[in-house]
């Protein structure tokens, strides 16, 4: 397939008038349009205002899709513990599979390619089934929860740690390694020193398996670690092996100068959610200093009910938007190294190579956007701030993994959506109506 258009190859290259093609799972050309058409004059064509690489939703709850709306206003651990996990654990099977479905179909929807879902405690299986069949790309982990829970998600310890086992050997490495896995635990809070021990040991055991929680998220969950451990978050994480480039925290928001110089020295990597930051109040976190220290800091939108949207567009115009105006500085966070955050630190966080970028050679993982209509800006002076500061979801209207083409023109091949949202929408009804 030979895709048309103003090409962004990455953060610092953009062809004006150049083409993308794909053979198999793979870019195997990227030039001008002409050039590309007289040495591939039989390929399929399709032709876009904008292509772009796939985003990447560094960390992200397809799960919680049917929860959109149920815990507005509310501080962290209150919507944790008082309505988003109680709605996790009241899922049944089908539920929590409609469910990752629309966090999938918005995904693909809006031009996220690639993910690190933390999913929930019981039926992720459900979850790897969805993706599989949606063709996204992304790590996926079944959630421990062995210390504090609330009723039906608290765990034993080694039927936790042996569940993750199991989804390891069977879907790590499926789909031609589209489909990898995490193991995530969900955060210290709510897992003894055994798990988090546990979950390294499972990770150093199966090559490729990395390791993703959330830390330091919030100043009352700083406080409890350290009031439980005696430690800092990072300090605490790092003491029972969950640091390293293997690993992905999101959040980070609390830390002090010797967690970031730990997070540094283990290059651990940092997963920037400023939606949710923002909608929890949690805080403002330190990106300006991460990445100052050269921490790997990728983007992430986190769960639909403490956002409300999974778009890789809003997120990064959020992302840029709260640093300035934290920083007081204009200059903070500019759009191309947003853009990178999006696209190629995600991929490194998630653990995929050569994904991120629109390079020969590299996993054809493209979107295709448009730039004319009633709700889109027009003229593009610069491609790279009209995706960062202007661009939408709906802008997107092509969205290819790993050369398998999921929406054309708009249209998602792999799901019928208009089933997808019927069930989500049923489900989500009964839901209220016992509650």
């Amino acid at each position: 397939m030979l895709l048309s258009g103003t090409v962004i190859v990455d953060a610092e290259t953009v062809i004006d008038d150049g083409a993308v093609v794909v053979a198999d799972d793979r870019i195997v050309d990227v030039g001008e349009r002409a050039a590309c058409l007289d040495r591939y004059p039989d390929h399929e064509r399709r032709a876009y205002d904008l292509l772009a690489p796939g985003t990447v939703g560094a960390h992200v709850h397809s799960v919680q899709s049917l929860g959109r709306g149920i815990a507005d206003d509310t501080a962290l651990l209150e919507w944790l513990f008082e309505y988003v996990l109680p709605m996790e654990a009241s899922l049944s099977a089908a539920e929590m599979r409609a469910a990752a479905e629309l966090g999938y179909l918005e995904l693909i929807e809006s031009g996220t390619t690639t993910c690190i879902d933390h999913l929930s405690v019981h039926h992720a299986e459900e979850a790897f089934e969805a993706a599989r069949e949606f063709g996204v790309r992304g790590r996926f982990g079944k959630v421990m929860m062995d210390k504090e829970a609330p009723p039906g998600l608290l765990e034993d310890t080694d039927a936790a740690l042996a569940e993750s086992e199991r989804l390891i050997r069977r879907y790590h490495g499926t789909e031609d390694g589209r489909i990898r896995y995490a193991l995530t635990p969900r955060f210290a809070v709510s897992c003894t020193e055994e798990c988090l021990r546990g979950t390294r040991e499972l990770a150093d055991e199966y090559d490729g398996v990395t390791i993703h929680t959330h830390a330091s998220e919030n100043r009352d969950e700083v406080a409890t670690v350290e009031e439980e451990t005696g430690r800092r978050n990072v300090h605490w994480l790092h003491e029972v092996g969950l640091t390293g480039e293997d690993v992905t925290l999101a959040h980070c928001v609390w830390t002090d100068e010797s967690e970031r110089e730990l997070l540094a020295e283990t290059g651990t990597n940092v997963t920037y959610c400023p939606s949710s930051n923002m909608k929890l109040a949690s805080g403002v976190a330190p990106i300006h200093d991460y990445l100052d220290r050269g921490i790997n800091v990728a983007l992430g939108n986190d769960g639909p009910p403490c956002n409300n949207t999974l778009d890789p567009f809003t997120e990064m115009r959020q992302a840029t938007l709260l640093q300035k105006v934290d920083r007081l500085e204009p200059q903070a966070l500019p759009a191309r190294t947003v853009f990178e955050m999006a696209t190629i630190n995600g991929a490194r966080a998630a653990g995929f190579e050569r994904v991120g970028a629109l390079r020969e050679g590299w996993k054809a993982d493209v979107i295709g956007l448009e730039t004319e209509g009633l709700t889109r800006a027009t003229p593009v002076h610069d491609v790279l701030s009209h995706l960062v500061f202007a661009a939408h979801g709906d802008d997107v209207r092509f969205t290819m993994v790993d050369g398998e083409v999921l929406m054309d023109d708009g249209e998602v091949l792999v799901a019928d959506a208009a089933a997808v949202r019927r069930r989500a929408r049923e489900y989500a009804a009964d839901y209220d109506a016992a509650h």
